[in-house]
């Protein structure tokens, strides 16, 4: 997890805070997964697709969107993700928590490269929307990654409970 040094970390300009926090988020998603097995990880306890894995599947897919698409304006399909966010988290049998979380990690690292040598106040024009400041994009990925956080809070809540 990362631990910046607390003094540097509140002085900081919004660019490195906001990077911060989405890794903060980036990594209490990864660690949801952590001490579960593979049925616990797959387990549907809501009547929706999400599941814990599904969760940290489908912020990968909210990393290329935001990271990979909006940038660039490539297609989900050349991006090799799916077309729409409900599908995201819909599980193959190959998915397993090491696939799942490699590939979530190597997305991580791909958006952190993305956003390396610009600001927030850079206009990315690849997404439906439009044109989107960085800045827009990343308090947006921070909502979303802290939304399925609280999510992925009470499933493994509920999994750790049914033991």
């Amino acid at each position: 997890m990362h631990n910046p040094d607390a003094s540097q970390y509140y002085r900081a300009d919004f660019d490195r805070q906001i990077h911060e926090f989405i890794d903060q988020h980036r990594d209490m998603l990864s660690m949801c997964l952590n001490g579960l097995t593979e049925e616990e990880a797959r387990g549907r306890l809501v009547p929706s697709k999400t599941t814990l894995l599904g969760l940290v599947k489908h912020a990968a897919f909210v990393e290329r969107v935001w990271f990979a698409e909006a940038p660039t304006g490539r297609s989900r399909a050349d991006l090799g993700i799916v077309g729409d966010p409900d599908e995201s988290f819909e599980l193959s049998d190959d998915d397993t928590i090491d696939s799942v979380l490699a590939d979530f990690a190597q997305a991580c690292a791909d958006s952190r490269r993305a956003v390396q040598e610009t600001d927030g106040d850079v206009i990315w024009h690849g997404n439906r929307r439009g044109g989107l400041s960085l800045r827009w994009i990343q308090l947006h990925v921070l909502r979303e990654h802290a939304q399925h956080c609280g999510h992925a809070d009470i499933l493994r809540e509920q999994v750790l409970a049914g033991r």
